[in-house]
């Protein structure tokens, strides 16, 4: 058994990315500009997508998106029961009302038809969440989304780079919104990221990300600028920095190296599963291509003493660090007593809930690290199979 905990998540900030830092805080512009311009500019190409703005927060994201759409009072918007709570409360914030619909049983991604079953003539867009980096089904979504005249705005939270179908996500629905949190592939400490292929959109998140000052306010400290400026609409303070912005140029340019370390991590695990029938590993459907943000197992209660929260006790006392994603929404107080929602209403989310534990799965973890957490998680079923 380990001596030392395992963390589940550990940040790869290498050499390169403190020196990025330490030369955006020597130019003495730290806050919102070149660098924010120039990161924007690099992952636009990234992903394959026309605009960029860059954001502190994945939930800031989510919240500009819907904004730009003009989701609002009245209006609803499709939101998956199994995500983490900014998905929906974004929603609630624009005074709409999020409409939580089931996941599929296999990938754990927005059902397509769950989601044309929720669809009303109030409803305004649905929020695919690419749950855990596995692609939702954009084809059927996309569908689904234009017959009934709906925005499709993507929660890939997780899902950086991830492909469905050959095209990269951030480049395929209206919107796309990004987070660079510390768990994520790539990192700015707290940031984020909307791409899209509508100017218009665009022009108005960066616009409203700002306090809803006219085009270009951050140039007015430059010597192009100007001391004047205009309030067009009341906005948020949701700029990224420039010290962010040049950690994210500085891990952008390693992501695809994050993603063969990530998975290296998943081929470990699938092999180190593959014959233990209690552990359900994670689902792939073909056409797509998986970002590996989590790697998420599932166990099976008929065949085991002991149901998942202490499995996940058990393996921290093995010093082996898991998480859970995620609590569905509609088992949260808030949603059971606004909205009404019942267990029984998203019966695969309550029943994968039961079951799923994310392990560790980061570009840091070691042959033995890995050897740890098979060995942990085999080492429990052995001892408590039925």
């Amino acid at each position: 058994m380990r001596t030392s905990f395992l963390s589940f998540h550990v940040p790869e900030i290498g050499e390169q990315d403190i020196a990025a830092v330490a030369g955006a805080m020597r130019s003495g512009w730290i806050t919102a500009g070149p660098r924010v311009k120039e990161f924007e500019t690099r992952f636009a190409r990234f992903v394959a997508a026309d605009h960029a703005v860059a954001v502190n927060s994945g939930t800031a994201a989510l919240h500009l998106a819907l904004e730009a759409i003009g989701v609002g009072v009245g209006d609803e918007v499709l939101v998956p029961t199994l995500t983490f709570a900014a998905t929906a409360e974004v929603v609630v914030q624009l005074g709409a009302r999020p409409v939580l619909v089931d996941c599929c049983a296999d990938t754990l991604n927005l059902d397509p038809s769950a989601m044309e079953r929720a669809i009303t003539s109030r409803t305004k867009a649905v929020i695919p969440v690419h749950f855990a980096g596995h692609p939702c089904d954009m084809d059927a979504i996309g569908q689904i989304a234009a017959a009934h005249k709906l925005r499709v705005v993507e929660d890939a939270a997780h899902a950086l780079p991830a492909r469905w179908r050959g095209a990269m996500v951030g480049g395929i629905g209206d919107l796309t919104c990004f987070s660079f949190y510390a768990t994520k592939t790539i990192t700015t400490g707290e940031g984020g990221m909307i791409t899209t292929g509508r100017e218009e959109w665009a022009e108005r998140m960066r616009m409203m990300s700002l306090h809803g000052i006219s085009k270009d306010a951050w140039k007015r400290y430059t010597a192009e600028g100007s001391w004047k400026y205009e309030i067009i609409a009341p906005g948020f303070k949701y700029n990224m920095t420039d010290i962010a912005a040049a950690l994210g140029i500085s891990q952008l340019d390693r992501c695809e190296e994050f993603l063969r370390a990530r998975e290296r991590c998943r081929r470990f695990y699938d092999e180190g599963f593959a014959d233990e029938p209690a552990i359900e590993r994670p689902a792939r459907r073909e056409g797509i291509d998986h970002a590996w943000h989590l790697y998420v197992i599932r166990i099976d209660p008929d065949r085991l003493r002991i149901d998942r929260d202490r499995m996940i006790a058990l393996l921290k006392e093995r010093n082996i660090g898991v998480a859970v994603h995620f609590i569905p929404l509609h088992l949260h107080r808030y949603y059971r007593e606004t909205y009404g929602c019942k267990p029984e209403d998203f019966p695969n989310a309550t029943a994968a809930f039961e079951r799923i534990i994310s392990l560790p799965i980061y570009p840091r973890l070691t042959h033995a690290d890995l050897e740890d957490v098979v060995s942990a998680v085999i080492g429990l079923v052995r001892e408590f199979r039925r």
